[in-house]
């Protein structure tokens, strides 16, 4: 997404962190690399690192407000991506690093209460990553796309992480101790629309205003340093493997180094040093073989897989699409080639040739990848093949076989939302031979309402699963509940009019019921969290419109 340069000006490059639709409380594993956290044991005084300041300068409620302000605009963006199979295994790999950040007390319980933690994957494939204040995370599917393994990616969320927790955001934007958190925001974006539109008088106005102020935005060489130690430190204590710090490092010296078209915008924000490169060599001594166990492993798999998602996804472009099958073609003959590279490879030439509804030579592929992946199984990786299968199913309209094939799994949100879509597929089949009974349908939808319910009772953040659950309702033939939850939805992407507008057409359709055939208890339960949340909603207008 060219707009997004807005957060490599910045130099407020991070990645990934827990979603606000997250599921229960850290594992002591990693999900996909099945390492475990290392107790926390007694810090060594070398890990004990100078203080560079508390942050206290701006208080939490701000900086989150600065950050709200921000990324309501990225939901509205057309490259704002909503992947659920992608964002489990952003979330597997963050997991590990939030808890060892608590473990080490480099996290506060105020700040991991407070701020959103929410990830947003963007479809650029420029390698890249930013934070934005309040927790708010952003990565570029063009980084998932060239990281080798998962420690090379968390290598990158860690030293991110720890630009978080040392509140370094907090004393950058306090050097602008005379601005409104508005008004700051209101940089941020000026940087965004003078992106998108260069030639926009208003959008160069604004965004000259955060150019100027991009000088003081900018991390400072100490805490590029302070990140990448305490970075490490978390890294490795989440189970990790450090080289993959150093070896991400050179990467992206390497590749900017034969690149400048804007392809490593990470390296214009926080600029490698010989310091910081020999740093992290020097840490990982001896380590460098142990990185490349990983990467012939079928442990690594799951990663390539993950890998190969991001690069089919940030280009959707028919002549993209038709090469990744090329290379697929090529992967299958190939068969000299590091198994895991081919795996990778024919992974991307399934979901590309889906996705061009070429179902017969996605099948095909599928048998292909199936073997490679028994010959040596990993439970992420056949967890992995299982999702792709199902969404070849849907896709070639075979959504009782999708369910089939989700069923059996383990309950991860990507399940649950793939589940549901399937279970929705089936009770919208027009009326046919092959339509299933209306009484088979609604229960269906209603299998799905449960489900769904049920969890944004608990991840009342989670944006796509409200909407999701808007459609299971409005198939049960819940037209109450299904305008509250669309409402819900906008809530929650801070699009405060269009919830406002769909909550109040809620509370109507509750008066007209009433008056009607009456309400039933349900009902008259739906309409009382409609008329508080519509007060909270106006509320929150009522405040932005004071802000202005």
């Amino acid at each position: 997404m060219r707009a997004l340069a807005l957060f490599a000006l910045m130099g407020l490059l991070v990645t990934s962190v827990c979603w606000p639709q997250g599921t229960d409380d850290p594992p002591s594993a990693s999900p996909t690399s099945g390492r475990r956290l290392p107790s926390p044991g007694k810090l060594r005084l070398d890990e004990q690192l100078p203080s560079l300041g508390d942050g206290a300068e701006m208080g939490l409620g701000e900086e989150k407000h600065i950050g709200e302000s921000v990324v309501k605009e990225i939901f509205r963006d057309p490259d704002y991506v909503e992947d659920p199979v992608l964002l489990d295994y952003i979330q597997a790999t963050w997991r590990p690093l939030i808890q060892a950040a608590s473990l080490r007390g480099e996290l506060s319980s105020d700040m991991l209460q407070r701020f959103a933690w929410q990830v947003l994957l963007i479809k650029d494939p420029s390698i890249n990553a930013f934070a934005l204040p309040g927790g708010y995370m952003g990565v570029h599917l063009g980084l998932i796309g060239v990281v080798s393994n998962q420690d090379e990616l968390a290598s990158v969320l860690a030293h991110e992480l720890s630009h978080i927790t040392q509140r370094h955001l907090s004393r950058l934007f306090a050097k602008q101790s005379q601005q409104t958190p508005l008004l700051i925001g209101a940089m941020l974006l000026g940087v965004l629309a003078a992106s998108k539109s260069p030639n926009a008088a208003s959008a160069l106005m604004v965004g000259g205003q955060a150019v100027t102020a991009q000088t003081q935005l900018n991390f400072s060489r100490d805490m590029e340093r302070e990140a990448d130690r305490v970075g490490y430190g978390v890294m490795t204590q989440a189970g990790f493997e450090g080289a993959g710090f150093a070896s991400m490092f050179l990467k992206l010296q390497q590749g900017s180094r034969f690149n400048d078209n804007g392809q490593y915008p990470y390296l214009r924000s926080h600029p490698l040093t010989s310091e910081r490169i020999a740093d992290m060599q020097a840490r990982n001594m001896g380590s460098e073989s142990s990185l490349a166990t990983i990467n012939a492993s079928s442990a690594n798999w799951s990663h390539l897989m993950m890998s190969a998602r991001a690069r089919v996804l940030t280009r959707s472009q028919h002549e993209a699409l038709r090469l990744h099958v090329q290379v697929a073609e090529q992967a299958l003959l190939h068969t000299k080639d590091p198994l895991g590279s081919r795996i990778g490879a024919l992974y991307a030439g399934v979901l590309a040739s889906a996705t061009l509804s070429d179902f017969q030579t996605s099948r095909r592929f599928l048998q292909s990848l199936q073997s490679w992946v028994l010959s040596s199984p990993n439970d992420p990786a056949l967890n992995d093949l299982a999702l792709l299968k199902a969404e070849v199913a849907m896709l070639s309209k075979a959504p009782e076989e999708a369910m089939a094939l989700l069923e059996p799994l383990g309950h991860t949100r990507a399940r649950l939302l793939l589940l549901c879509q399937a279970r929705l597929q089936i009770a919208a089949t027009p009326v046919g031979v092959n339509a299933p009974p209306r009484s088979s349908a609604l229960s269906l939808s209603a299998q799905s309402e449960r489900d769904l319910h049920a969890w944004v009772v608990l991840h009342a953040q989670d944006a796509q699963a409200w909407e999701l659950l808007s459609q299971a309702q409005r198939a049960n033939l819940d037209a109450l509940g299904s305008t509250r939850s669309l409402a819900e939805s906008y809530a929650v992407k801070f699009d405060v009019n269009a919830a406002v507008d769909r909550m109040v057409a809620a509370q109507n359709l509750a008066k007209q019921l009433a008056q009607g055939t009456g309400l039933t208890r349900a009902q008259e339960m739906e309409a009382s969290i409609i008329d508080t949340r519509l007060r909270e909603l106006l509320a929150a207008r009522r405040e932005q419109a004071l802000e202005r």
